[in-house]
């Protein structure tokens, strides 16, 4: 059987630090680009930390909310004073953040090498639809799967079994991408293989005794093992 490639998108294939221009553009701090950096890296982080608390309470809501209450959140916590023009500004920008650089070139080596790419991610297949097209690589993509067809977040395991579901495939022909511990554990955790992008030499990994079957730099190191 073909081996699929199941491609996580924020953080992995999209990098959601490229708000910090705009970011920069709007607070009004004098070091304005350590108060950017401090303010994606909050913001990314309290994203998530919504997400996982709300898949244990059974209180979904598609991604999108999650990162506008994150947003909220950290404008409060950070006390930037952001106006509603420039968090409605922010989110749209968050609907059109860049590809890492390597990503368009590597995705075309894996779909010529016969590989099936799919892009499997916590955003609406709408958001992340559109997010993969302005970011010129959703052709590259079989589909686009999201966790909003079974109303969970990674990394419950019902989203990786609804992922193989969808494509009719075997737990050992499958493969989670992914720059995310959490997603890498929750993947390997429901029998999965998992390649780790570990897109900085500083980033840990959860000693939880689950480790990646694969780890990565980036796409194009990925390229070269498994396309």
């Amino acid at each position: 059987m073909t081996q699929v490639l199941a491609f996580d998108v924020y953080g992995t294939l999209i990098d959601t630090h490229g708000v910090i221009t705009e970011l920069e553009a709007r607070l009004g701090a004098s070091d304005k680009t350590e108060q950017a950096a401090e303010f994606s890296r909050r913001w990314r982080d309290k994203q998530l930390e919504y997400s996982f608390r709300r898949g244990l309470m059974g209180a979904y809501v598609p991604f999108s909310q999650c990162t506008l209450e994150a947003l909220e959140f950290t404008d409060r916590a950070l006390q930037t004073r952001l106006s509603e023009v420039d968090k409605d500004h922010l989110m749209a920008v968050y609907g059109e953040l860049p590809a890492f650089p390597e990503v368009p070139e590597a995705l075309t080596r894996l779909a010529e090498s016969g590989v099936r790419c799919v892009a499997f991610s916590n955003g609406t297949g709408a958001a992340v639809s559109s997010l993969l097209d302005k970011a010129d690589i959703l052709s590259c993509f079989e589909v686009v799967i999201s966790v909003d067809e079974v109303k969970r977040f990674k990394p419950d395991p019902a989203v990786y079994a609804h992922l193989r579901n969808r494509l009719d495939v075997a737990p050992g022909d499958t493969w989670l991408v992914s720059s995310n511990p959490f997603d890498v554990i929750g993947a390997r955790h429901a029998g999965l293989h998992a390649a780790w992008v570990r897109r900085s030499l500083d980033a840990p990994f959860d000693p939880w005794a689950i480790e990646p079957d694969l780890t990565v730099p980036d796409l194009d190191a990925l390229a070269e093992r498994l396309g």
